[in-house]
């Protein structure tokens, strides 16, 4: 009797614990896909994806004051900044050390004016029904400086590199980019501190000869928060 209580034990203990293992298996895959996950999204949020919060008017409409968008940070390793793109940047004035975020509008090689508040790029005008309003200023890239409103930028207040940078005296030089804020006449930008640098010691203006390093995060390419304004941006 002993025996057959003996054995009728054990078909029970081997029953709970048949039931017992696929719970504990699915228990383990779930476990395995979550930590999977997390590893994924310290990878992204360490390497490839970054915040910015939007302090200022200055990309108004596309960007509000109070905006967090979300930076590709892997993007600008793998090629260069593209026209139309929305870029975030180490600016070449003192920011205290932030970024600034502006539209890219010209790359090396290109031609850039403002005339009575169209942007040509080499030669054509640029659509443009981002902004909030035309430039009220005119502007030309010409003789190895920017004019605004036929004024040459100040090399020590802007960063306007010096005539051996420069590949031909009306095109943006190799590594200079020119960006403007949507919100044109109430942005400091291109027109008013020169050339956004991809990399390496400013060339000019107030942070030449200083430990500033010029540098290109990435491209803005999503609202983030608050809820109500997220969107994906081309």
């Amino acid at each position: 009797m002993l025996a057959i209580v003996r054995i009728a034990a054990g078909s029970k203990a081997l029953t709970t614990d048949a039931r017992r293992a696929p719970a504990v298996a699915v228990l383990r895959e779930w476990l395995d896909g979550f930590i999977v996950i997390g590893l994924v999204a310290l990878f992204l949020a360490t390497f490839v994806i970054r915040t910015f919060y939007i302090p200022s008017i200055s990309m108004i409409p596309t960007l509000h004051v109070g905006d967090i968008v979300l930076v590709d940070e892997l993007s600008y390793r793998l090629h260069p900044p593209r026209p139309g793109e929305i870029a975030v940047f180490m600016p070449p004035i003192a920011s205290g050390g932030d970024d600034f975020v502006k539209r890219v509008i010209g790359v090396p090689g290109d031609t850039i004016s403002i005339r009575h508040g169209i942007v040509y790029r080499n030669g054509r005008a640029v659509s443009e029904p981002y902004i909030n309003q035309a430039p009220r200023y005119n502007l030309e890239i010409a003789h190895y400086t920017i004019y605004v409103d036929g004024v040459a930028l100040n090399p020590r207040q802007a960063d306007i590199p010096p005539r051996s940078m420069w590949q031909a005296p009306n095109r943006i030089p190799r590594g200079f980019y020119f960006v403007l804020g949507d919100n044109r006449n109430y942005s400091d930008d291109s027109h008013v501190w020169g050339f956004a640098q991809r990399h390496g010691p400013f060339a000019a203006g107030p942070l030449k000869g200083t430990s500033a390093r010029a540098r290109f995060a990435g491209p803005v390419f999503c609202i983030f928060w608050p809820l109500h304004r997220f969107r994906i941006l081309s």
